[in-house]
């Protein structure tokens, strides 16, 4: 019995001694582990930093190479940079002249005759006599009988608002169209306003009027004229007044006249005629 016990302590002792001599390695064990875990953690970081330093050294060289390229080009001296201002200037100058044209050639179809605009053409309607050759003087002056034959033709016959035919009747420009379109070189508008806007056509004076001048009148308030009529000399005009009323011939000098009076055109001259 004494046997056993003595057994069982010793057993007992073994067993706790055992436990004794496990129980301080797991700390070490643990700590141990940490201090590899940190170890390899500062060997990531050692291997990772050279890498960020080199990304951070590489940016600012681009940036030099950038710099040394764009301080490379040499800097163009003062006699060639007015050349290049000169160039620039006319390349600029050729568009518009170019853009000029275009737009020229796209009015010019949508008006009549001439620029209106330019002063030497209505003021060359107005020059003294043309030196013309007999030829060229008689060609003028059928032509300008022709046109007041035409209108005398039509006195008696009726108003007709929009007419053009000697056959229908006549409305003012109407009139004024049939008598001048096929003896002169441009093309005569339709309309009374056109006809005192015509670049082809030179203000003349009242007191400088001669035959075969347009009169012109507002007596609606449409545009800058609404009516128009052919002086013929000694202070008359024919027109084509309104409806209910003939081609008629009336005096320039009647107060309502005088009234609604707004300018006067020429549009056959020596230089005008076909």
């Amino acid at each position: 019995m004494r046997l056993l016990i003595t057994l069982f302590m010793l057993a007992f002792a073994q067993l706790f001694f055992n436990v004794a001599q496990a129980s301080p390695q797991a700390p070490v064990k643990a700590s141990q582990h940490k201090i590899d875990k940190k170890s390899a953690r500062d060997d990531d970081r050692r291997k990772r930093r050279p890498l960020k330093t080199a990304a951070k050294k590489s940016r600012p060289a681009t940036v030099e190479k950038n710099k040394i390229k764009k301080k490379g080009k040499p800097a163009a001296s003062h006699a060639e940079t007015v050349t290049a201002k000169k160039s620039r200037s006319t390349k600029k100058s050729s568009v518009k002249t170019a853009s000029t044209k275009k737009g020229s050639v796209k009015t010019t179809k949508a008006r009549y005759g001439r620029q209106r605009g330019d002063k030497k053409t209505a003021q060359a309607a107005l020059r003294g006599p043309l030196e013309m050759s007999k030829a060229h003087r008689a060609r003028y002056q059928k032509a300008r009988e022709t046109a007041m034959n035409k209108l005398m033709s039509q006195l008696g016959k009726p108003y007709l608002w929009g007419g053009t035919s000697p056959h229908t009747g006549f409305d003012c420009s109407g009139l004024v169209w049939y008598a001048y379109k096929d003896v002169v070189k441009f093309k005569i508008p339709r309309t009374a306003n056109e006809m005192y806007h015509l670049r082809d056509a030179a203000p003349v004076n009242r007191e400088a009027l001669e035959k075969g001048d347009l009169v012109f009148f507002r007596i609606n308030n449409r545009g800058a004229a609404d009516h128009v009529g052919v002086y013929l000399g000694n202070g008359r005009f024919i027109q084509s007044p309104r409806t209910g009323k003939d081609i008629q011939i009336s005096q320039l000098s009647d107060d309502y006249w005088q009234r609604h009076y707004v300018g006067a055109r020429r549009v056959m001259t020596p230089r005008t005629i076909r």
